[in-house]
């Protein structure tokens, strides 16, 4: 592959990851961040060939400008592209399997204990729709353990209060059914009762929304938390990807098994949900020093 088509190429890796991956928004987001990178690096340097040496050239150009994640990641995202090109038929080698990750630190995910996550779920404003919304929202993240953006897609056709079940759409676009609790439950009628009070009932489409009536944003919900966080007083510094940490170490906590746990979270892989095993062996050896008398 030359340097001039390379451009045209990632457009169609693009609309790939969308029509026949069905990846979210976000996913193509980052993706489209990682590669748009290296394309610009392609055009503007002397290669007229892309292959593994203009990759190793991009990494040394960026190495001391990213943390070793970050590069680690962008590396993953130009092999998946490259492995697109030669599964289309665009290359005839795979050049960049040559190419090796960088060794990354593994971090701990970070969470709430149960103590922070109840007084999170707590100290949320009940009055309006929208802190409502806000209330049903946080509650169905830390009942279910989905993602963020997979809790703002959604539909309220997607909802069964009866049988106290949501389908929720994965990654991939992957769906999986999950159960809830009686305080989401409960916060979810709270929420749609207000809301519809105030606007048109709806029986279909989003089922969190903003006050134009369209879908909130994941950037509009982090926002919301980032500022009840402050009011809270939990200091913590803690994502939206947080509560669904929370929800797996907490029900890994209380004798939930690794394969159920995997399964709710909509893990491919079980070895994706074992790193919540680091967090309770943790809290384990917390336990055996405070407890053992011979310690």
């Amino acid at each position: 592959m030359d340097k001039h088509t390379v451009r045209v190429l990632s457009r169609e890796f693009y609309k790939y990851l969308k029509v026949e991956k069905g990846v979210s928004f976000n996913t193509e987001r980052a993706y489209k961040g990682d590669i748009e990178g290296f394309v610009s690096f392609v055009e503007k340097s002397s290669y007229d060939v892309v292959d593994h040496h203009v990759i190793r050239a991009y990494i040394v150009s960026i190495y001391k400008e990213l943390k070793k994640s970050s590069l680690s990641r962008k590396v993953s995202s130009i092999k998946v592209f490259f492995r697109f090109m030669k599964k289309k038929g665009y290359i005839e080698e795979n050049t960049a399997l040559v190419i090796k990750n960088p060794k990354t630190e593994k971090h701990l995910p970070k969470f709430y204990t149960i103590d922070e996550m109840f007084h999170f779920l707590d100290y949320l404003p009940k009055d309006g729709w929208l802190n409502l919304r806000n209330r049903a929202i946080f509650e169905l993240m830390y009942s279910t353990g989905m993602r963020a953006q997979e809790t703002l897609n959604v539909n309220v056709e997607d909802l069964h209060m009866d049988g106290m079940w949501v389908k929720a759409k994965g990654k991939g676009g992957k769906e999986r059914i999950l159960p809830f609790g009686d305080k989401a439950k409960q916060a979810i009628e709270e929420y749609v009762n207000a809301r519809n009070a105030t606007r048109k009932s709806m029986s279909e489409g989003p089922l969190f929304v903003n006050v134009r009536g369209y879908r909130l944003s994941y950037r509009g919900l982090l926002k919301i938390m980032k500022k009840h966080q402050l009011h809270a007083h939990l200091f913590k510094n803690l994502a939206l990807h947080g509560v669904r940490h929370s929800f797996a170490t907490h029900m890994l906590d209380n004798g939930a098994d690794l394969r159920s746990i995997q399964e709710l979270l909509g893990h491919s892989k079980l070895s994706t949900t074992q790193k919540y095993t680091h967090v309770s062996m943790e809290k384990l050896m917390e336990t055996y020093d405070k407890s053992h008398p011979r310690r």
